[in-house]
């Protein structure tokens, strides 16, 4: 089974070019240029086109016209993601709107004078709501993985970009995002981490999502149920006219039992709040690899998703 490489799909070039169409012809025209994009990602990317098909026709048990219909709205939404992200570092904000779910409660969190843990997804672009945090967000730190951070970076320097978070890059050599994470706890800060992707195979959780058993990092959830801070699921989720709907849920004390350890109880409680978030915006599920073990036998499969 193949895993994710640890690098976010679409090059810097890629970046680059949607900068300077933004900033020369506006972002209605990045979006128009964009249905090329999708057109050509079908055929070209088969891997992330294949993983895409697999999620549609077995895990949301898509008709085969409905899962076409679902790989051009998926690579269409990630393209329109990309796109805000840009525009957004880019100074565009009022372009944008915005709206929040479970806001206060999740102010109150922010305002409880202690360290905060967000865990989010690759669903939606929950890297876009930094900005709006205003001062909570110079106190936010993302944990990435370093190729990520990389090419972000770049990304952001070439376009004269602007963030107000920190990041904290991975790197599997070293432990050195550990004491970062724990100083920035420590100093009440906020760390965000994406609860979805991992790239050791030997540090994992399993857990049943959207009725197929799935695989997920250890990591966040071990830390999250032992640094005694609360614990919040983060996703921002795209909508029509250039909205966003941030949603936020608060998560449960967890302890660990004999039946259950605090780690997977944790992480039972993350993939409730995204199997919700993924059934209201199912076209806005970016992991393009083989994130569910698929079926030994792909033919009788796919018979049976047409019956």
């Amino acid at each position: 089974m193949s895993t994710w490489k640890g690098k976010t799909r679409g090059g810097t070039f890629g970046y680059l070019f949607f900068i300077y169409l933004i900033r020369y012809l506006g972002i209605n025209m990045a979006y128009t240029f964009l249905s090329l994009v999708v057109l050509y990602f079908i055929p070209f990317a088969p891997k992330a086109t294949a993983n895409i098909w697999f999620y549609a026709r077995h895990i949301l048990k898509y008709s085969r016209i409905r899962a076409v219909r679902m790989l051009l709205c998926n690579y269409y939404s990630l393209g329109q993601i990309l796109i805000d992200k840009v525009a957004i570092s880019s100074g565009l904000v009022g372009k944008y709107h915005f709206k929040f779910e479970h806001y206060p409660e999740f102010l109150n969190v922010l305002n409880s004078d202690q360290g905060v843990i967000m865990i989010g997804a690759h669903v939606g672009n929950w890297e876009i709501g930094a900005p709006f945090f205003d001062e909570y967000g110079k106190k936010i730190n993302i944990v990435m993985y370093d190729a990520e951070h990389q090419k972000i970076k770049k990304m952001l320097k070439e376009s004269s970009a602007t963030k107000d978070y920190k990041v904290i890059p991975v790197n599997e050599d070293n432990l050195t995002h550990v004491f970062q994470i724990t100083e920035a706890l420590q100093k009440k800060e906020y760390v965000c981490f994406q609860g979805d992707r991992y790239l050791n195979k030997e540090k994992l959780l399993s857990c049943s999502f959207l009725g197929k058993q799935a695989s997920f990092p250890i990591g966040p959830f071990l830390l999250a149920s032992r640094m005694n801070v609360p614990v919040v699921f983060y996703f921002a989720m795209r909508e029509k006219k250039r909205t966003y709907r941030f949603h936020f849920v608060l998560a449960e004390k967890v302890i660990r039992s004999k039946e259950k350890k605090a780690e997977q109880a944790l992480l039972e409680q993350y993939v409730n709040a995204l199997e919700e978030i993924v059934k209201q915006y199912p076209e806005q599920w970016f992991n393009y690899y083989s994130f569910w073990k698929a079926p030994k036998n792909n033919k009788q499969a796919e018979k049976q998703s047409s019956n």
